[in-house]
């Protein structure tokens, strides 16, 4: 998988746009949309038990996963008079901790290094 170019024509084939990547990185911008997410990591949950996870009202709640779900990142199920939310796949949870693992790393001042190359065999 590359990162296309939406300049001009279509973006390489098994590319993916720059414009939905900055959609999916702009969704994890907001800490209220972090929260939801790090909550679905434990596990599915209805809009009433979420929102009050999070310390959000239903309302503010239900837009913040309207928006997620559009983006892919959550699904809903209806159960009964309820919808119940979870992470749309293993990936969104890997985002999510692969995030944090940098952020971490900043605030130690700590930078992975790549693994040096195997020296070129008859050298």
């Amino acid at each position: 998988m590359v990162l296309g170019d939406l300049g001009e024509g279509d973006p390489p084939h098994g590319a993916v746009g720059t414009a939905d990547v900055a959609a999916t990185l702009q969704a994890l911008a907001t800490p209220s949309r972090l929260y939801i997410l790090a909550r679905l990591q434990e596990g599915p949950c209805s809009v009433g038990d979420l929102a009050e996870a999070v310390g959000m009202e239903n309302s503010a709640c239900s837009h913040q996963l309207r928006l997620l779900r559009n983006l892919g990142l959550v699904t809903g199920e209806r159960q009964g008079r309820s919808i119940v939310y979870a992470l749309y796949d293993n990936h969104v949870a890997e985002l999510l901790d692969q995030a944090l693992y940098h952020v971490e790393h900043l605030r130690l001042g700590l930078h992975d290094t790549a693994a040096p190359e195997p020296a070129a065999a008859g050298h």
